[in-house]
């Protein structure tokens, strides 16, 4: 009947408040003509950093950061080569 979610967390509700009189959205220009598409266009506050963060975070990812790092490779290679060197080189511990 009922399903509980033991490892799931709920998502955190977004809270964006803007106070009364506050001017963060631009208006833009006034004396510009809106078009079609610029009414639906979806305009932040510039107060609203979830929103810039969001924004920042898209921009910065690449394909690059999504695969392991020559750099890390080296140094999880030196740090095993330096733990065999105080073992002295003896796998038979393991076993």
């Amino acid at each position: 009947m009922f399903k509980i979610n033991l490892f799931k967390l709920r998502k955190n509700r977004r809270y964006n408040y803007t106070p009364r009189y506050y001017k963060g959205k631009d208006s833009g220009n006034i004396y510009e003509f809106d078009s079609k598409f610029t009414k639906y266009r979806e305009i932040y506050n510039s107060n609203d950093f979830r929103h810039q963060w969001d924004q920042a975070r898209v921009q910065m990812r690449t394909r690059k950061n999504h695969s392991i790092s020559f750099r890390l490779l080296i140094i999880i290679l030196i740090l095993i080569l330096t733990c065999l060197y105080i073992l002295d080189f003896d796998l038979s511990i393991f076993m």
